[in-house]
């Protein structure tokens, strides 16, 4: 039967949170600018979302939710932006 501090330890231990991108080289961070470069590890595009391996929930309309709570708004070029010379 574990005592208290075998206890103690693997609480400790499930804190820590293990890396989600395996990719070599690793994906870009939540953080970085180029974040959305990720690779996809769940799709979801009947409800309008993917999880990306840096822990980043990107939204159809490029919205995005980061591992920390932060809200990126959407950032699609308007329609029309794009226009032929």
């Amino acid at each position: 039967m574990p005592n208290g501090s075998d206890r103690a330890t693997d609480r400790n231990q499930r804190k820590t949170p293990t890396p989600m991108c395996q990719h070599q080289p690793q994906c870009p961070t939540a953080e970085s600018a180029d974040r959305d470069a990720a690779h996809v590890v769940v799709r979801h595009p009947e409800q309008g979302w993917s999880l990306l391996c840096n822990g980043v929930l990107l939204f159809d309309d490029t919205g995005e939710l980061l591992p920390d709570g932060r809200i990126i708004a959407p950032h699609r070029a308007p329609a029309g932006a794009f226009t032929a010379a």
